[in-house]
């Protein structure tokens, strides 16, 4: 009896001695945030990775009422931003922005990552986009079967904006689904891609939004886009999976947290989030350049990644890509 006694009395003693600082644990999240929250992206300033979070900083500000800072922290495509904030206190207070490169397609390029991509907290989806298959002016195919018909001819060169990058992805899918064989051009990033396209040095180009300049200037044609249906922001190119049947490859941005972020944290950045998305001028301000607002659920967003993760790690097993490191 005493024994029992004493384990009871030492039980209560614990959970007494421990509920103080449960309760200040809860009541901190509770109050979250209480200072400014930090967001890294992890690329230079000027791209689609960097304008996502700009155009939701000041929004998300007001709903969350306190100020977001946007960190510039590139190199080793994203992985040097997105490892800093891995290290970070998991307080909610820093955050990154990530996309296929850093969590999904990375893992099956690079013997080793400075980072698990699985332990991170995933907050949630915040954009997608296609892939635009633009060509040369002076091509002589004008629509996507006969682009193909063309390749079954001559060889063809495709560009993309280096050697495991998305684009890179998305291009080698569509030959491996077509069976085309076409000659790969690496690049070291969109601009010269872009610069040797209107120049007509390679044929067609497997491009992010940024490719809609060179489109809309008259530089290029817009042969196709590679999401699964057809694109507002050009709706009369069609998608891939109008000739090559269940082709899909869209890039896309979501935010992470460090490991071991509290649920309540996520939570509330993601009802946040999920409040300035459905906001009309933020919804147009996005698809004005070209990143459609595609929100998830944590829970439906870790599973997305899980896809994400096998369909990617297919196409590079296939292609044998491997990266120079």
């Amino acid at each position: 009896m005493r024994n029992t006694r004493r384990q009871f009395l030492g039980r209560f003693l614990a959970a007494s001695l421990a509920s103080p600082l449960v309760a200040r644990a809860a009541s901190a999240q509770g109050r979250y945030p209480e200072r400014p929250i930090k967001i890294i992206v992890p690329f230079p300033p000027g791209g689609g990775v960097d304008l996502t979070a700009r155009l939701m900083m000041e929004p998300l500000s007001k709903e969350l009422g306190q100020s977001i800072v946007i960190e510039n922290k590139g190199g080793a495509g994203g992985l040097i931003g997105v490892e800093a904030m891995s290290h970070a206190p998991p307080d909610g207070y820093t955050l990154s922005l990530t996309g296929a490169g850093t969590l999904t397609a990375g893992p099956h390029l690079r013997a080793k990552m400075p980072y698990d991509p699985t332990a991170l907290t995933q907050i949630t989806r915040l954009v997608r986009m296609p892939f635009i298959v633009a060509v040369r002016n002076d091509l002589p195919a004008k629509t996507l079967p006969e682009f193909m018909e063309l390749a079954k001819k001559q060889e063809l060169r495709w560009a993309s904006g280096g050697i495991g990058t998305s684009q890179h992805l998305a291009g080698e899918l569509f030959t491996q689904m077509s069976g085309l064989k076409m000659i790969h051009v690496p690049y070291r990033g969109t601009g010269p891609a872009l610069n040797d396209l209107a120049a007509g040095i390679v044929d067609a180009y497997f491009g992010d939004p940024a490719t809609l300049g060179l489109i809309r200037g008259g530089k290029a044609r817009a042969m196709a886009v590679t999401s699964p249906e057809r694109w507002p922001v050009l709706p009369d190119t069609p998608a891939v999976a109008e000739v090559v049947k269940g082709y899909e490859a869209e890039n896309w941005y979501g935010l992470a947290a460090p490991p071991g972020t509290p649920q309540p944290i996520v939570e509330r950045l993601n009802t946040a989030i999920a409040k300035v998305f459905a906001e009309p001028d933020v919804k147009k301000k996005y698809e004005e350049n070209g990143l459609t607002p595609a929100l998830l659920s944590p829970a439906d967003y870790v599973a997305f990644l899980k896809r994400d993760s096998v369909t990617w790690g297919d196409v590079v097993r296939k292609g044998n890509i491997k990266l120079d490191e």
